[in-house]
């Protein structure tokens, strides 16, 4: 079977195992053991799969600089699905992320056809607000892709290493694809790799929070950072099994290996297009060096950006949750009594009759007010543990659950709303 992922249409997945065997996803479960404090969405399995993440956690156990970076498209009323990426970003942030969050609107201009006004005002008035509201710190950055003259200057530098292609292999385009949609994808991965340019520090590792149906951005991003590096680092053996590096040439200029071979500690010999280092056993200590030179001769020197990987969630009435169907989906700006109710209305996992239900249990696994206490609405474990134990054995009924998810729900939103309220006073802290 082969899986076509499309960021820009609905996406169900019922096996997601099927993502680590065809695009390389790797699980993360044995990720979580690496965090101290691990955010819930990591420990309740809710995110399943990473990219490189070792490098987070690594830059994470030994305070190095690293970077987390996700955007939202202007398209339409933020739900639970965006608060999920935004605490995402937010519990990196805490664990000192230099953090990022663009504002898609060339994205949303060239696919929805928004006008540039209406992408302004739905990104600050309903993902802008929301995103300070739920603790992001004025010393992380937000912008917009269309006012943002460092993504766009280096979206057009990426735009040199992407063809047709390439974009067509992994998005699905066709020749009736307009261009703009493809420069907005390349927009993209101008926003994913700019938070390692000079200005805010260099090279680090970056990890992108997302869903999985974005996963195509993350795979064209390290396939363009690698293109725009000048070197690459291989790892060698010679006739006699003794282990070196070779540093070879994509794009560099002559004088960068020379100042290469000069700068790297140890036996070193220069050859035309490579240096082998012979001397090296610390592989970080001389990738620095690399990235320096690289940096010192006008190059990037990208780190392959990191990502995360967590599960959608069902719409209140089952199946996907559609920004078409405001009874799936729970808006953060909507009357708080309004989304009680719809959540009253939600499928549940209970069995046809009460009877039933006492005698073979519910399946929370299957039930839409479960997965809100999952994802949202239970912070304590063993609460959440203690809900699905009573569902499985009959003695909690879908009832006393709608309740309970309903009244928090309109409690969270109520808090929520306030919120943001007062984060509308305080847009000028982040230079909006």
């Amino acid at each position: 079977m082969n899986m076509k992922i499309d960021p820009w249409s609905a996406l169900n997945i019922d096996d997601y195992s099927k993502l680590f065997d065809e695009f390389g996803i790797q699980p993360f479960d044995d990720m979580v053991r690496e965090i101290e404090n691990p955010h819930k969405f990591m420990s309740r399995k809710i995110i399943f799969g990473h990219r490189n993440y070792d490098r987070i956690t690594d830059a994470m156990n030994n305070n190095k600089p690293f970077s987390v970076m996700s955007g939202f498209m202007p398209s339409g009323k933020i739900h639970l699905g965006h608060k999920m990426v935004m605490e995402e970003i937010i519990w990196h942030q805490q664990q000192g992320a230099d953090a990022f969050v663009g504002i898609a609107d060339r994205e949303s201009h060239a696919v929805r056809g928004m006008s540039w006004e209406k992408c302004n005002d739905i990104g600050i008035n309903e993902y802008v607000i929301s995103l300070i509201a739920l603790g992001f710190e004025p010393n992380g950055h937000i912008y917009f892709q269309s006012k943002s003259e460092q993504v766009k200057d280096l979206a057009f530098e990426l735009s040199s290493k992407a063809n047709y292609s390439e974009l067509s292999a992994i998005y699905g385009f066709t020749g009736e694809t307009n261009v703009a949609h493809m420069l907005s994808a390349v927009t993209q991965s101008a926003d994913i790799l700019h938070p390692q340019l000079e200005e805010y520090g260099g090279p680090k590792p970056t990890v992108i929070p997302v869903g999985s149906d974005q996963d195509p951005h993350i795979r064209l991003t390290r396939g363009l950072g690698h293109k725009m590096n000048m070197f690459k680092i291989e790892g060698r053996e010679d006739k006699n099994g003794n282990r070196y590096f070779s540093i070879r040439s994509k794009a560099a200029p002559e004088e960068a290996l020379k100042e290469l071979s000069q700068r790297i500690a140890g036996k070193t010999k220069l050859f035309e297009g490579h240096v082998d280092v012979f001397s090296a056993d610390n592989f970080e200590s001389l990738m620095k060096v690399v990235q320096d030179v690289e940096m010192e001769f006008g190059g990037y020197s990208f780190v392959p950006p990191s990502s995360t990987y967590h599960r959608f969630m069902s719409g209140l009435q089952g199946g996907k949750m559609s920004s078409s169907v405001p009874d799936s989906y729970i808006s953060l700006t909507e009357e708080p009594k309004g989304a009680a109710k719809k959540v009253k209305r939600a499928k549940t996992g209970g069995r046809i009759t009460l009877e039933e239900q006492k005698k073979l249990g519910g399946e929370p696994e299957k039930c839409s007010v479960y997965e809100m206490f999952l994802f949202h609405l239970v912070d304590d474990d063993e609460e959440l543990a203690q809900i699905y134990t009573e569902c499985r054995e009959g003695t909690r009924m879908c009832g006393h659950c709608k309740v309970l998810a309903a009244e928090r729900t309109e409690k969270f939103l109520k808090e929520h709303q306030e919120l943001r309220e007062v984060a509308k006073d305080r847009l000028d802290e982040y230079g909006l």
